[in-house]
Parts: structure tokens; C-alpha cells; sequence
């Protein structure tokens, strides 16, 4: 008997047929173009808007290409244009079922490392076809095992089928070298399988088709925004000792896309418009309730709840916000009052650094609440490839400073510049490079800054300059007194100075700001800010070259302080009396709870002279009585005896007058306790 080889069909190869499809996809799609991108616009939040147009022959469909990632911003913002007459038909795209509803109206399932054998025993009454060599085995699955191995023989996979002649076949899978189904709707719904699991691990890009209607050639141009790269801008400032400073902007723009820019027209765009994903390539399904028709139920009479009380809705109410002319803040307000001279505070302007030989051709302009830097020339950048773009060169109105932040750690101040965007663009925010007089001087980083507004930054330390902090704290100042069931409530004034001191070794002029910190509920008494930010206060001080000077910030702090009256000590009650905002009806109220007091502390003190005597007396008592037991034994004595008695007989007359003294005592403290208390009962002013 001739030996026959069958080779296992294999899950690859049967994806190697839903190839096929694809390749019959494409022949469907062969009349279709592919529109360039002709037009960029990147923003700052993650998204940028493209334009893509051309011609498109009679009877070709235009084709949009995306990744799967971007399908949801597509369908959420696409726009179409036809130019030159002619409407859109129609707009078909891939769709993107979930695998798991694509898949549930197969007839079999896939399970992942499942062997031939148990996937043909799942589809029993299936025909298939094996080709055994010349050999051509056919017949329905009756079922499919897996053989385990021994030491003797490997494992195997046994196909049992019952044949056209009704005979029941056990064919060896080892020995089979194809296997296909004879029924070509199971074997086009095992394509369909196989190539709905590939497309869903795809990560490829999916198809947009526009259908244009009406004959003849037609513009058609196509909008729409997708995530994008942002843009990044970063800054050279050029200052000198003559000239005014020169800036100059450089923009980096990334293309991640996946196609490339040929000759587009760029625009970047500063600002941060809102954004989101909605979720609306992927298809929603709503579970539906059930509900059937109870026929043989009779039908039950509705009783609808009467209405306790009818009310007329109220008219909308609207918001009135009271109109008044928005002037500067105080910052710029204060900004404004600055002199802009040259140097560090000093009449001396600046040598010009040599500005790099660029042509920033770009022109900016506002878009809407935004603004936009539209690059002058075409621009190509090749996809998965980077470029760096001059959108600004020109002189700007600035000068050098000193700032020194109170609290941060180091004794010197930082070289800094004051930008006054004068440029009438809005400068978007990025790192600057500072040359200063032809050099490299530092870095800063500058947060967009609008046209006409002001902006310091920090490039340097200046080890010529030191400041030192003294902080020191007045005696607090009671401003009000008041009282109520008992309680007395005060406001207490504090005053608090800190004192800068700055030494400039240096020999020239410097302006140095100085910014303090803004306290809650502090208020500052000596001294006017320059300018005022959400966290300090700025001072700005002349330095003399080589001099020192001495900066003193006093603020005061003003809060509430409570006492119970009964807790209120004689100290604090003369406090409070020679305090001068005390009304006279406090005055007097608290001056007879201090008397009270203090005939209670007179009370006190007899109380415990009183006590103390007592205790003395019982003393000398208890050693007389000892010596006269000590005596009574002795021959002689008596006299001395009779002379021990007597003297307790008059300790005893005056312990009996002084525990009737302390019962006066105690009487009379405690009505002065509850004079007191009715006092305070009745404190209120």
C-alpha cells in the first residue's frame, strides 16, 4: 500500500486567502485619488487642521487616508467643498465594529493555539476535501481528536469522516497536505473570519471615500483637524551697550502624521482653543428593553394623584453685571510708570549683538481670540522629519535689571530684562537665549506675552550684588474692645518690618526690584509697591555703583483675639481699662468686674494668713501636749506642767476666733464670687 503524506492546513495559510480580499478591496477602490495636503495649521493643545485638494477626473471618488486613532476627530470635524459646481454624494469610510459583534455570526470560533483536529470537530456535518497524495479523501465531519503521544510514536490528530458511500473513514491529519471545505459559503465565512480578526489587530490606516456628483473634472478640497505635534517656539533676545535689543523667534514644527508636507502653506497658531474626542468611528449599540402585549390580563382602572397646589413658573432672572471702564491692572499700571532706560537703570544704552542672517518672512495677525504666525514661503517637511522656521526678527523695547525674591535661598539677585512687547505680535511661550553685548549671557524661559503687555525675565546670577533680610516684630496694638454674655472680643494690630539691605560691589549704576511677598490679610504701611503680582509686591531700588542702601517693607496684620471674662487676670484687666478705644460704658463694667476681683484676691490673701495661723497654733498645740506627757512621770515638774496647760488653753481661745475668721472668710468670698459672676453675666458693651 502506497504510503500517502497529508500536510495540516495551517490558520496562516488560511489568512493567506483573506489576502484575496483585500487585493478584490482594492480593485473595487482602483478608481479612486488620493488628495495631497496643500494647507497645516498647528496649534498648542494637541490637534492641528489640514486642508487636502485637487481634481478629480469624471467618475473618480476622491480617497482620505487616516490612522484609526484619528477617525474620531475626522468624523467630528470634516468639511467638504466642491469648487466650480458639483455637490458631494455621498461619504463611505471603514467602518469599525468591535471584533466581538463582527464575529458573533460565524459559525465557528477561533480559539488561539487550537489544533485542526478540535477546530473541524467543532464544525461536525461539515464537508471537507483532503488531498492525500493522488489521493482525494471527501466527506462530512463526524469528529476531530487529538492522540496523545507515547514513547513509541509522537502525538497525533485522527479525522473521522463519513463518506458519499456512507462509510465511516478515520484518516491520520499528519498525512493529509491540504484540507478545504467543499461548501463555499463556510469557506468564504472562514475568510470573512480570518480577515475581520486581522483588521482589528491592524493598526494601518483607514479610508475616507468622497463621491462627488455630476460629470466632468472638479476641484474638490477637504478640511478637517486630527492630533498633531505641538509646536514649539524659542526665543534669542540680542542686547548690547548701544541700539535698541533685537528679537528674533524660531519655531519647531514636527511632522508625526505619516504623510508628507510638499510645498504646504504653514501657519502656527498661539493660543489654546478647547478640544476633545468624542467617540464616533466605533459603532454604539443600546440594549432594548423587552415588553410584550398581556392580552389575557383585564385591564385595571388608573387613578392619577390630584395636585396639591399650581404655580406659575418664574420668569428667568438675568445676571446684571454692572459696567465700568476696565483700566490697567496695577502691575501694568506700575510698569507703565517705569522708565525705560538703558543699562542697569542707567542713562548708558546697549551694543547691538549681530542678529542671526535670516529672513523671517512670516506674517502674523489675530485669529479671532487667537493668534496666528503664517509662514511666508511653501514649506516641505518630509513625514517622520522635523524642521526649525525663523517666524520673527525685530527690535523690541527692553531693559536690564536686577530681581531679587525674598525667601529664595541665595544672597544674590539674577540679571534679568524687562520686555515690553512692543513688536504688535503676541510672542508665544518658549525658552530665550540672552546674548548680552555679542556674548552668551544666559536663559530664561517667558510665557506668552500678548502685545503691549510686560514681562520679566531671569537669565543670570549677579555675583557683584548681595542682600541680606532682617525681619523683626513691633509690640501689638489693641484696636477695638468689645463684649458680649461674657466674652470679651478684642482687635489686635501687629506690625511686622522686614529690612533688605543690598550692597552693590560693583562699579556702576544698577536698578535692582525687590520682590516681597504678598501675605494674606497683611497690609503695607511705609512703602509703595512698583507693581503687584498675584504672589509679591514689587519694590524697585536705584543702586548706586559701590553703595549700600536699606530697604525696610513694615506691613501690619490686623485679627481677632476672645477671652472669657472669668479667665480675664488683673494684668490684662488693666490692659484693657487704659486702652483708650474702650467706650465708658466698658469702662465701667470691666472696672467693677476688676474690683470685684481684686477684693476676692484681698479675700484671698486673709484667707490664707488666716490658714496659715491655724496651722501654726495646731502645731505649737501638739509639741505642748507631748512635753507634758513626757513631764507628768517626772518628780518636780508640775509647775511647768500648769504652765504647758495654760499655754494651751490660749492656743485653743485663739484657734476658736480664727476658724470663726476664715468662716467670715469664706462666706464673704464666696458673694463676692457670685457679684462677680452676675458681673460677667451681664458684660456686654
Amino acid at each position: 500500500m502506497r504510503a500517502r503524506r497529508f500536510r495540516i492546513v495551517s490558520i496562516g495559510w488560511l489568512m493567506m486567502n483573506s489576502a484575496l480580499v483585500s487585493l478584490f478591496a482594492a480593485g473595487a477602490a482602483a478608481q479612486t485619488r488620493e488628495l495631497p495636503v496643500r494647507r497645516v495649521v498647528l496649534y498648542k493643545h494637541g490637534v492641528g487642521f489640514f486642508e487636502r485638494g485637487g481634481k478629480l477626473a469624471a467618475g473618480e471618488a476622491a480617497r482620505l487616508d487616516f490612522r484609526a486613532t484619528e477617525m474620531n476627530d475626522v468624523l467630528k470635524s470634516l468639511t467638504i467643498q466642491v469648487l466650480g459646481g458639483g455637490a458631494i454624494a455621498g461619504l463611505r469610510y471603514d467602518a469599525a465594529d468591535p471584533l466581538s459583534r463582527k464575529l458573533e455570526g460565524f459559525p465557528v470560533q477561533i480559539g488561539s493555539g487550537e489544533s485542526l483536529s478540535a477546530l473541524l470537530d467543532r464544525l461536525k456535518g461539515a464537508e471537507v476535501e483532503l488531498h492525500c497524495g493522488s489521493e482525494i479523501v471527501t466527506g462530512q465531519v463526524v469528529n476531530g481528536r487529538l492522540i496523545a503521544g507515547s514513547d513509541k510514536q509522537p502525538e497525533r490528530e485522527r479525522l473521522t469522516l463519513l463518506t458519499a458511500a456512507g462509510d465511516l473513514r478515520s484518516v491520520d491529519m499528519s498525512a493529509a497536505c491540504t484540507v478545504r471545505f467543499t461548501e463555499r459559503k463556510l469557506q468564504g465565512q472562514f475568510q470573512e473570519y480570518l480577515t475581520a480578526t486581522a483588521a482589528a489587530r491592524s493598526k494601518e490606516k483607514r479610508s475616507v471615500y468622497l463621491d462627488a456628483a455630476g460629470g466632468g473634472e472638479r476641484e474638490l478640497s477637504a478640511s478637517y483637524i486630527i492630533p498633531a505635534a505641538v509646536w514649539k517656539s524659542s526665543y534669542r533676545l540680542m542686547i548690547g551697550e548701544t541700539g535698541a535689543p533685537t528679537i528674533e523667534g524660531w519655531a519647531m514644527v514636527d511632522n508625526t502624521t505619516g504623510d508628507d508636507w510638499n510645498g504646504v502653506q504653514l501657519s502656527l497658531v498661539s493660543g489654546r482653543p478647547i478640544s476633545f474626542v468624542s467617540q464616533l468611528y466605533a459603532p454604539r449599540y443600546v440594549q432594548r428593553p423587552g415588553a410584550e402585549l398581556q392580552d389575557d390580563l383585564a385591564a385595571a382602572p388608573v387613578v392619577h394623584a390630584g395636585a396639591y397646589q399650581e404655580e406659575t413658573a418664574p420668569a428667568p432672572q438675568r445676571n446684571t453685571v454692572s459696567k465700568r471702564a476696565l483700566g490697567p491692572s496695577p502691575a501694568s499700571q506700575a510698569f507703565a510708570e517705569m522708565t525705560m532706560s538703558g543699562g542697569y537703570g542707567g542713562p548708558g544704552a546697549v551694543t547691538q549683538a549681530a542678529p542671526s542672517s535670516i529672513v523671517a518672512q512670516a506674517t502674523a495677525q489675530q485669529m479671532g481670540e487667537l493668534f496666528e504666525y503664517r509662514i511666508g514661503e511653501r514649506v516641505t517637511i518630509h513625514k517622520d522629519e522635523s524642521a526649525m522656521l525663523p517666524f520673527l526678527q525685530q527690535k523690541i523695547e527692553a531693559r536690564k535689571l536686577l530681581i531679587y525674591s525674598s525667601g529664595s535661598g541665595s544672597e544674590h539677585p539674577t540679571n534679568a530684562a524687562e520686555l515690553d512687547n512692543s513688536t504688535g505680535k503676541t510672542l508665544d511661550g518658549g525658552p530665550v537665549t540672552v546674548y548680552d553685548g555679542g556674548a552668551y549671557g544666559g536663559e530664561a524661559l517667558m510665557e506668552t506675552l500678548k502685545s503691549g503687555d510686560k514681562r520679566l525675565i531671569s537669565y543670570a546670577v549677579d555675583l557683584g550684588t548681595r542682600i541680606t533680610e532682617a525681619f523683626g516684630t513691633t509690640a501689638t496694638t489693641i484696636r477695638e474692645i468689645r463684649a458680649n454674655r461674657g466674652v470679651v472680643m478684642t482687635k489686635v494690630a501687629s506690625q511686622e518690618t522686614r529690612t533688605y539691605t543690598a550692597r552693590n560691589v560693583d562699579r556702576k549704576d544698577k536698578t535692582l526690584i525687590i520682590e516681597h511677598p504678598l501675605r494674606a490679610n497683611y497690609t503695607l504701611l511705609n512703602q509703595k509697591p512698583a507693581a503687584l503680582t498675584g504672589t509679591a509686591y514689587r519694590f524697585e531700588i536705584k543702586l548706586a555703583a559701590g553703595a549700600t542702601e536699606t530697604f525696610p517693607v513694615s506691613e501690619e496684620i490686623v485679627y481677632d483675639q476672645s477671652y472669657a471674662a472669668t479667665n480675664l487676670t488683673p494684668d490684662l484687666l488693666v490692659t484693657f481699662l487704659s486702652n483708650k478705644t474702650l467706650t465708658s460704658q466698658g469702662r465701667k463694667q470691666l472696672q467693677q468686674i476688676s474690683d470685684l476681683k481684686a477684693r476676692i484676691a484681698e479675700n484671698d490673701g486673709a484667707l490664707r494668713y488666716s490658714t496659715e495661723q491655724t496651722q501654726s497654733l495646731s502645731s505649737d498645740e501638739d509639741r505642748l501636749r507631748r512635753n507634758i506627757d513626757s513631764l507628768n512621770n517626772v518628780t518636780g515638774q508640775q509647775q511647768l506642767v500648769q504652765n504647758y496647760a495654760r499655754q494651751i488653753d490660749a492656743a485653743e481661745q485663739r484657734l476658736a476666733e480664727l476658724r470663726d475668721h476664715e468662716a467670715e472668710l469664706q462666706k464673704k468670698k464666696a458673694s463676692l464670687e457670685s457679684e462677680v459672676a452676675e458681673a460677667i453675666q451681664d458684660l456686654s458693651f
